[in-house]
């Protein structure tokens, strides 16, 4: 483990990081250790809803809800897989439990029990990841590029998506445009 692990945590891009990729985003970070980082971007809707995806992998669903079911960019990595950010952190096939509400999973057993209306009581479904190398998130911390704080459920799941970088920001307690980005630097 890395001597700061955010496994759990949101990642939130400050206002000066101007990459395109990860302005104004909101991370859940999934896995954090020495060996480098992988979290899921929870606050880039794409155009395309459940139904395709569904439709792609011969999943089908009749019910117009599912299929309408909002589908995130998770990140710039693999962005043809589907992973689930969900509650409760129920083992699917291929699930790893992020924490003792939330499990993350990208096997298809999820999606099929989703297209039928079972599944997870609540879900996140995103194409991609985004990901760091070693020591590579922490540089960027070090960089002021990104703040860090507990991953907050309402956010994550009940928070329209265009809201989810100013939610996680107030519950920061401080007006993140008032930060300088050279704070900790001599």
């Amino acid at each position: 483990m890395s001597r700061l692990d955010l496994t759990g945590q949101f990642l939130i891009a400050m206002p000066t990081l101007l990459d395109p990729e990860f302005q104004q985003t909101v991370t859940y970070m999934c896995a954090h250790s020495n060996e480098g980082a992988m979290g899921i971007v929870i606050n880039r809707p794409m155009k395309i809803g459940l139904g395709e995806i569904l439709s792609q992998m011969e999943l089908p669903s009749d019910d117009p809800e599912i299929e309408q079911i909002q589908v995130f960019q998770g990140g710039p990595v693999q962005q043809d897989r589907g992973i689930i950010i969900h509650e409760p952190p129920i083992e699917w096939d291929s699930t790893i439990n992020v924490s003792d509400n939330l499990g993350v999973a990208t096997s298809r057993d999820i999606l099929e029990a989703i297209s039928k209306g079972g599944g997870p009581k609540k879900a996140l479904v995103a194409l991609g990841y985004a990901s760091w190398g070693a020591g590579q998130l922490e540089q960027e911390l070090a960089e002021n590029s990104w703040l860090n704080i507990p991953a907050d459920e309402s956010i994550l799941f009940d928070t329209p998506p265009e809201k989810r970088w100013e939610k996680a920001t107030e519950l920061l307690g401080f007006d993140l445009f008032q930060i300088s980005r050279d704070i900790g630097h001599a």
